[in-house]
């Protein structure tokens, strides 16, 4: 696929939006409120993942959320009230469109690292679930709050997403009860990679972001291909899958590359073909 446009420039309506040695950090900004999520910014998401695709200026992905939390849901004003008096295909479009930010998300080529302090709760939870790593600190509280407004806890995937990370006894009383899940029980269940301290936790994951988007970037995304495709594959299939991603992988200049710095003995600089 052609990776020809950059998103470097890209203005952000209703988040903010900076890319940096090719690592795009994506910051939810409204503070005062635990940086809800709207209509509009959902619609955003959705359409900036979608684009990634095609961005060949951003190697990796850094999502967090400013003054101390990341994410605190649907803004129950914006969102939640006028849904109440939405008619079925107005409630069906929206909650196909709040997936699509899932299923935009996992079809990025880029990894994508969240940055996750303070409230992760409810739509917030999930773009944390949707990332491919998760960095948190002690004082992160994750909750799918779905159940406690009175709906299901099958919102945006999560009763296949969640499953896969915690497992699925775990998942079932988090999507049941809706309790916030503490940051040392997140690391316990394999929810969090790693715990950092509330000042550096962003830090960190731009960090591990930049390492990631200093390597092999079509391998990287080879491996988010197969890592979400063989959900749905028996053993035999995943690996005949797999010997013909790496096939595929051992055309790119980028295998050449390393290959030749490990014979000259020095590091290897990817540039992603």
């Amino acid at each position: 696929m052609n990776r020809d446009r950059t998103l470097a420039s890209y203005e952000a309506r209703h988040f903010r939006w900076e890319v940096d040695g090719g690592v795009a950090t994506l910051t939810l900004d409204r503070p005062e409120r635990k940086n809800p999520l709207t209509f509009a910014s959902y619609a955003e998401l959705r359409d900036l993942f979608r684009e990634l695709i095609f961005a060949g200026d951003v190697g990796a992905i850094v999502i967090t959320g400013a003054g101390g939390n990341f994410c605190s849901g649907g803004d129950v004003h914006e969102i939640i009230g006028p849904l109440t008096a939405m008619a079925m295909p107005e409630l069906l479009a929206f909650t196909r469109m709040t997936g699509d930010v899932v299923k935009a998300m996992r079809a990025c080529p880029q990894p994508i690292v969240a940055a996750v302090d303070g409230v992760c709760a409810g739509a917030g939870a999930m773009l944390a679930l949707a990332s491919d790593v998760r960095y948190g600190t002690p004082q992160a509280r994750v909750a799918f709050l779905f159940t406690r407004v009175g709906l299901a806890g099958a919102d945006m995937g999560a009763c296949a997403l969640l499953p896969r990370v915690v497992g699925h006894g775990r998942a079932s009383e988090l999507l049941f009860s809706g309790r916030a899940l503490p940051a040392d029980e997140a690391l316990a269940w394999g929810f969090f990679n790693r715990l950092c301290a509330p000042d550096a936790v962003l830090g960190e994951a731009r960090a591990f972001a930049q390492t990631l988007a200093a390597g092999p970037s079509f391998g990287h995304a080879m491996t988010k291909k197969m890592l979400h495709q063989e959900w749905a594959m028996g053993l035999d299939e995943a690996i005949e899958a797999e010997a013909q991603a790496q096939a595929i992988c051992m055309q790119t200049r980028d295998f050449r590359r390393a290959y030749e710095a490990f014979s000259a003995k020095r590091a290897a600089v990817f540039e992603g073909d």
